[in-house]
């Protein structure tokens, strides 16, 4: 996944130009110093390239004030994670001393920087970018990130460094352990790499986000994602979520199965859903993983209990598989691995579209689309086009009018003829007659 920062001292425009960027309003923009307190994450596209773009605090270098401490802090773990940064000044306020230390920062990261001069507005404040080749980073970029004047030429230096997300050859199963901070992502690391029969060697990340180990069970080599661990003490508490998020980010881009690890004395909390949403948007294989289960197994509450509570809160995501672990006393943890093997065998088979035409059409015969707008709707023919992560076409009279109440249907008989615990799967629809274009 490549990352991409905008970084820069308060109140130059940083927000009003990552809005540019994505191209939507999710940033706050405020004339107000400081607003953006937290860091905000978004995808992006230029030129065919993809990446995540962050939105930084404004850094304000040697303030003493704890707030500003925060700010700069976060920008930091943000410089130290990003493929690419983008340094925003004003180009009606010139070089300030601020923007001198930032500068010297960013030199020092020896991460591509794109030096953008904001608020110029029309050709005569571009003569104001001249002064900001002192800051020793290359060719300034007069913009305008209001009204988006100038925005493309920037942009393409800014990606230029950037990867082209060309898939990863090794076809070993990756398996990501995810999860909020202080679930045990350590502990069950750390356990299932202790194994006798499991031999492990350290192999180099191939991002600077996670160390990566071969892990050797029962003669099946596969790759454990560890995102463990933070490689910087912070001393601010929502810099550590902030790094965790984009690091968990990353680990899910890279693996085919994700462990989401809840911690059992805590339940189910909304950080947890954010994860999990993640990892069934992203298509990714999922297990959730209840650590700590051995200190509150012998209360009242009981694995069916916690498991139906859960599901409960998740209704659309019943398929996902629950088990219950210790990371600590090594209960129960090789069976997660040994899940994690079924379900990308899942992920991987492809369902016979002689089989999927004789079971879900009987199922929409017996409950058919509802009429939409005064159309009736009929889907023709189905059939899988992709694998890993599955993906089902349904060819219809109506494709564009199949509500989603329909499709939840259609997902629902899906799952009760073709097994698919564990495995989060897409559905697209097109017209019937370009049926034979995917057969």
């Amino acid at each position: 996944m490549n990352v991409v920062a905008i970084v820069g001292r308060p109140n130059v425009g940083k927000s009003t130009l990552f809005n540019r960027i994505i191209e939507r309003r999710e940033a706050i923009v405020e004339s107000e110093p400081g607003v953006t307190r937290d860091r905000l994450y978004a995808d992006a596209t230029w030129n065919g390239k993809v990446f995540t773009l962050i939105d930084t605090g404004g850094i304000v270098p040697g303030s003493d004030e704890l707030f500003d401490k925060a700010i700069r802090e976060q920008a930091e773990l943000a410089i130290s994670e990003a493929d690419s940064i983008i340094f925003v000044t004003d180009g009606v306020d010139g070089i300030t001393p601020s923007e001198r230390d930032i500068a010297t920062l960013l030199r020092s990261s020896k991460k591509p920087v794109t030096l953008v001069v904001n608020k110029c507005d029309n050709p005569e404040r571009d003569l104001n970018a001249s002064e900001f080749y002192e800051l020793g980073l290359g060719d300034p970029f007069p913009v305008s990130a209001l009204s988006g004047r100038s925005t493309g030429d920037f942009l393409d230096n800014v990606v230029e460094p950037l990867s082209e997300g060309a898939a990863d050859e090794d076809t070993r199963l990756k398996i990501a352990i995810v999860g909020r901070p202080n679930v045990g992502k350590s502990s069950l690391t750390n356990a299932l790499l202790g194994k006798d029969r499991m031999i492990v060697t350290p192999v180099a990340g191939t991002t600077r986000d996670a160390i990566d180990s071969i892990l050797t069970y029962y003669g099946r080599e596969m790759i454990l994602i560890d995102t463990a661990g933070l490689r910087r003490k912070s001393a601010v508490h929502e810099n550590i979520e902030m790094y965790s998020v984009l690091r968990t980010m990353r680990a899910i881009e890279r693996c085919d199965i994700a462990i989401v690890m809840l911690d059992a004395e805590r339940g189910l909390e909304h950080q947890d859903k954010q994860i999990i949403h993640d990892v069934i948007e992203a298509r990714k294989g999922i297990i959730i993983a209840v650590n700590k289960w051995d200190a509150v197994e012998k209360d009242h509450k009981t694995a069916d209990t916690f498991t139906k509570e859960l599901h409960d809160q998740m209704a659309m995501f019943e398929y996902v598989p629950v088990i219950f672990i210790s990371a600590l006393t090594k209960q129960r943890i090789t069976k997660v691995v040994e899940m994690a093997e079924q379900i990308q065998e899942r992920r991987a088979t492809r369902t016979s579209t002689s089989f999927l035409n004789d079971t879900l059409l009987d199922e929409i015969t017996k409950t058919p689309p509802p009429s939409v707008k005064g159309n009736d709707l009929r889907i023709n023919y189905i059939t899988q086009v992709n694998t890993e992560p599955p993906v089902y076409a349904f060819f219809s009279n109506h494709p564009d009018l199949i509500p989603d109440s329909y499709k939840r249907f259609l997902e629902r008989a899906l799952r009760r003829h073709v097994e698919l615990e564990g495995v989060p799967v897409s559905f697209i629809f097109r017209k019937k007659n370009r049926r034979r274009e995917d057969e």
